[in-house]
């Protein structure tokens, strides 16, 4: 009988990792899935360890890290962090301290949300920032590293927000018009996301691996 893993997942309240968090626990490859939050999930099942942590201080917890697959949803808005300093934090050193902590402990998968066009060198800051996020989990020791790169992500988020609002009025008007080179440019649902995060931690896969919105398309498919 194969042995069950574990599993820790990172930014499960969110439009990707809500939807993610379920895929883990209703999934039969998992016996036990913690999830590191700052405000309680309001989420009951047997598999389910929710940690309260401070993001700042995960070094406190360096126990949680010790699991097979790990998946971060962790980023925000600069809207809701206010500065980019703030944001920066958020969306690169705490996914990063993460890692370092799960390699440590010697977890096996590390799965992670990053953004289309991510680019260390970009001119531009946030895919500048997501490319530098990429540049250091890449550092890090894994048997398995998948970094997601999906465009425009769909679905209901507790926020409104105007630019995604019309972006999604957009594509879904001219989806036709994504095909071919532009096909990674079509939005996509933050569920497709997450299935697909689910569906690759279960590949035997080893290195890394990049999927930019048409290949998760492809994973969430198989």
């Amino acid at each position: 009988m194969k042995q069950k893993k574990t599993a820790l997942i990172a930014g499960a309240s969110g439009l990707i990792g809500n939807e993610l968090l379920h895929y883990l626990l209703e999934g039969a490859e998992y016996d036990r899935v913690t999830a590191i939050v700052r405000v309680p999930l309001n989420i009951t099942h047997p598999k389910l360890e929710e940690k309260i942590i401070s993001f700042d201080e995960m070094d406190h917890d360096k126990e949680l890290f010790a699991v097979d697959d790990v998946f971060c949803c962790l980023g925000t808005t600069i809207k809701k962090a206010k500065t980019k300093e703030a944001m920066y934090k958020i969306d690169v050193e705490y996914p990063v301290q993460m890692a370092q902590l799960a390699s440590e402990k010697g977890a096996k998968k590390f799965l992670i949300v990053s953004s289309l066009n991510a680019n260390p060198h970009s001119s531009i800051w946030y895919p500048k920032m997501k490319g530098q996020l990429e540049e250091k989990i890449n550092q890090i020791p894994f048997q398995s590293i998948a970094i997601m790169q999906p465009s425009l992500l769909l679905g209901d988020r507790d926020e409104f927000r105007l630019g995604e609002k019309a972006g999604e009025i957009f594509f879904t008007f001219f989806a036709c018009l994504f095909i071919g080179p532009l096909k990674k440019y079509k939005a996509i649902q933050g569920r497709t996301v997450s299935l697909a995060m689910y569906r690759i931690a279960q590949m035997n896969k080893t290195g890394i691996h990049i999927y930019p919105s048409e290949q998760i398309e492809q994973a969430a498919s198989n």
